[in-house]
């Protein structure tokens, strides 16, 4: 399945049915007076949470949708049918704004989130509502009122507790394979991840967190270099964020450099982005001269006052520390619940 984050869509709800002119006319009944019934209401446009979509792909694939119209009101008092409501299935973290002016109608971050972003139009009155002591005839009738139409830009942003963010090859991948049941693309070149995934990690006495992992990013990404710097919006909504650096390629390429150009592209990106907590891990001690690079770099973060986690994606070293130091930022000192 492909992974689209962003789409544009047009929705209209539905027009209201018209009010219907009609009088009675049976036999021995003279002068039987108006009965033309009501119109119905359009049908809204509703947008509902669904757990089993991780996709904005079903628009792309459908970019006009379209509730249904309210029925005509009829002779013999009879009102018209409403609308069937237009309901649009979103995946949880959807961002909903106006194509035109940019503002955020809604933003679903609640697994059971439900809005009714347009009503739908009201149903016209029939000419049996306009019947008085003296107008006794009415022959006319209100029309539906039209229904609401807009053009949307949906933004698909994920629910994660935890980010990674690095360096193509530094091990993201492998490290969200390691400790949870993700299995995204892993290979001996740069890029092989090119959407992001999520996984559920499970820690201790049956406590998960979720963890998202994105492509890698470069120096320039903001100017479109690699695959640019638009997937950062997933991590926007995670409290925490672990930096992956890569010492084996010393000293042909800069660790130090690599680390403060991404948070520049973090900074141009968001602001706020490059604000959060960030935890830098240390990723393949398995490999020896990864140790002994190791203490090139710890003094540069030390005096920075920033957490530096060594681990092996490859042979699990490190990772349960890491693992205790994520949780107890998510959910503060352990007690007894875990």
């Amino acid at each position: 399945m492909s992974f689209i984050d962003e789409v544009k869509i047009n929705v209209k709800s539905g027009d209201g049915g018209a009010g219907c002119v009609s009088f009675r006319r049976e036999k021995f009944i003279p002068l039987g007076g108006p009965d033309g019934g009501d119109g119905g209401k359009g049908g809204d446009v509703i947008c509902k949470v669904s757990p089993q979509l991780a996709t904005l792909l079903d628009l792309r694939q459908h970019p006009h949708q379209k509730a249904g119209r309210g029925g005509h009101g009829k002779g013999s008092d009879k009102h018209g049918a409403g609308g069937t409501d237009l309901v649009m299935l979103l995946p949880q973290g959807t961002v909903i704004k106006d194509a035109e002016t940019g503002e955020i109608l809604a933003d679903l971050t609640e697994p059971d989130s439900e809005i009714v972003l347009l009503k739908g139009g009201r149903g016209g009155q029939g000419n049996a509502r306009f019947k008085t002591a003296t107008h006794k005839a009415p022959k006319f009738a209100q029309p539906g009122e039209p229904g609401e139409e807009r053009w949307l830009r949906l933004e698909l942003k994920l629910m994660a507790d935890v980010g990674l963010l690095g360096m193509p090859s530094v091990g993201k991948s492998s490290l969200i394979t390691k400790i949870s049941a993700a299995r995204p693309k892993i290979a001996e070149y740069h890029f092989t991840t090119l959407k992001p995934n999520l996984g559920v990690v499970k820690y201790k006495n049956y406590r998960t967190f979720v963890m998202a992992d994105i492509p890698g990013l470069i120096e320039g990404a903001s100017e479109g270099a690699g695959l640019g710097h638009r997937f950062l919006k997933h991590l926007e909504r995670t409290g925490q964020l672990l930096h992956l650096l890569d010492l084996s390629w010393m000293p042909e390429r800069d660790p130090i450099a690599e680390y403060e150009a991404i948070n520049r592209e973090l900074a141009l990106f968001n602001p706020e982005l490059a604000e959060k907590r960030q935890t830098v891990v240390i990723n393949k001690m398995d490999l020896p001269n990864v140790r002994e690079n190791l203490a090139q770099v710890l003094p540069y973060f030390e005096e920075r006052g920033i957490k530096v986690f060594p681990i092996s994606a490859a042979t699990g070293e490190g990772i349960p520390k890491l693992l205790d130091d994520i949780a107890f930022n998510l959910w503060g000192k352990p007690d007894e619940t875990w």
